[in-house]
């Protein structure tokens, strides 16, 4: 009974079947959480807020860790993994 529900939805709410309710919130915050883990990892503070304020299903996410994120330069990540090898 119960999963049944979940997978026709509830007509209160237009029908909208609970479990793909349940995949969009997952989805999102998957993507927001790196998302916002990269932005302040890169000290990119107006992209921190601008994804923690608006909810857009990961769109926003996902479209600045493709184009907008700092990329890592091939001396930064060797002067990374050079201090790791000495502690």
């Amino acid at each position: 009974m119960f999963y049944k529900s979940m997978l026709v939805g509830d007509p209160r709410y237009g029908d909208f079947p609970a479990i793909l309710f349940l995949l969009v919130v997952a989805w999102s915050i998957f993507w927001k959480g790196i998302a916002l883990w990269k932005a302040a990892r890169n000290n990119q503070r107006y992209w921190f807020i601008a994804m923690l304020i608006v909810s857009s299903i990961g769109i926003l996410e996902i479209v600045y860790i493709k184009f907008f994120q700092k990329k890592i330069t091939q001396i930064t990540a060797s002067k990374i993994s050079s201090k790791r090898k000495s502690k």
